[in-house]
């Protein structure tokens, strides 16, 4: 598969976001308009001890594809052995992790730590290619903090090296995810490579994915935080780019619908003592901004059992719908 031509068809990208992109929600981004899907990432190192849990995480259909498992690590054999596990399985690309800023995965060498040693990142993108039997990508940072862009270097790299795109998160890892995304950098790596490049950082409704591909020439825009409790920016961003017209927000009844599916999914993916705690943060994204969303969120964060958070969802809703607030007695 090319990945040109899916952006081609639909720039749209889900980003990988580790405890939120999981095949539930993915398969929810993908119907709400997103033309490629990324997994949460899942470590090497977990995968080649075959760690259930995180063999667990490899779970796909064929609705969500095309789909882009992400690995991370520091050893270029690793990470090559991995791959070869990844690609043998239902799924059409495999991403590099090089720009997670997390402490934990920063100390194993992975992430972000790889921008500080462009030779060893070069190393692993060629491991992870020749053993990889589907297409490779790879996720960047610009650079370790401002006095050190690395964006160029990196992307010229992983073209000469033979993966296939470059998504370019446009903030240095000192940044995290505070202060203001640079699109100028992202342009500025579209301009040194002949490969796809998929931009990513402060896209936030469907009129920033429109001003990202205008002011960068990127050709793909990834969404990534902005996608909390709210796949419907998927949809508002694809008839935007189409027409230039954002459709209606969800209606009640449709967020309703879509907590109640991405509960009953966690549930039969995961089991109810896992998909309960997963899914509270989930629901309260769900209810940002509602009317009485912060009550149901503080009811929520304190329930055990499906059954007893799916009385809760009703009886928020119905107390949205009929004006009339929700009274629990102390027992």
């Amino acid at each position: 598969m090319e990945i040109r031509e899916v952006l081609k068809n639909n720039p749209l990208v889900l980003a990988p976001m580790a405890g939120i992109t999981d095949f539930p929600f993915r398969l929810i981004c993908k119907e709400m308009g997103a033309g490629l899907v990324f997994s949460e990432m899942l470590s090497v190192e977990a995968l080649v001890r075959e760690h259930k849990r995180t063999f667990g995480m490899l779970h796909t259909d064929p609705r969500e594809r095309p789909v882009v498992f992400q690995i991370f690590g520091s050893k270029p054999e690793s990470m090559a052995e991995a791959a070869q596990i990844v690609s043998l399985g239902e799924v059409d690309f495999i991403d590099i992790n090089m720009g997670c800023p997390v402490p934990k995965i920063l100390r194993a060498g992975a992430g972000s730590a790889l921008l500080r040693d462009v030779g060893l990142a070069t190393e692993i993108m060629a491991a992870v290619v020749g053993a990889s039997s589907v297409p490779v990508t790879v996720k960047i940072r610009l650079g370790w903090d401002a006095q050190s862009f690395v964006a160029v270097d990196l992307a010229r790299a992983a073209e000469r090296i033979g993966i296939a795109a470059v998504t370019v998160h446009a903030r240095t890892k000192a940044q995290g995810f505070s202060g203001k995304a640079d699109w100028s950098m992202i342009k500025v790596v579209k301009d040194s490579v002949g490969i796809p490049v998929i931009g990513n950082g402060d896209v936030r409704s469907a009129q920033d994915a429109k001003r990202m591909r205008d002011e960068t020439g990127c050709d793909g825009v990834m969404i990534g935080r902005a996608i909390e409790g709210n796949p419907w920016i998927f949809r508002e961003a694809k008839q935007y780019l189409e027409t230039g017209v954002v459709p209606p927000f969800p209606t009640l009844e449709e967020r309703r619908s879509i907590m109640l599916r991405h509960l009953n999914d966690m549930v039969r993916i995961a089991g109810e003592d896992i998909a309960v705690p997963e899914m509270r943060k989930h629901l309260c994204w769900y209810t940002k901004g509602l009317p009485g969303g912060a009550e149901f969120r503080e009811r929520v964060n304190h329930l055990w059992g499906v059954g007893n958070v799916k009385r809760q969802i009703a009886e928020y809703f119905e107390s949205l719908r009929t004006g009339i607030p929700v009274v629990h007695l102390e027992s």
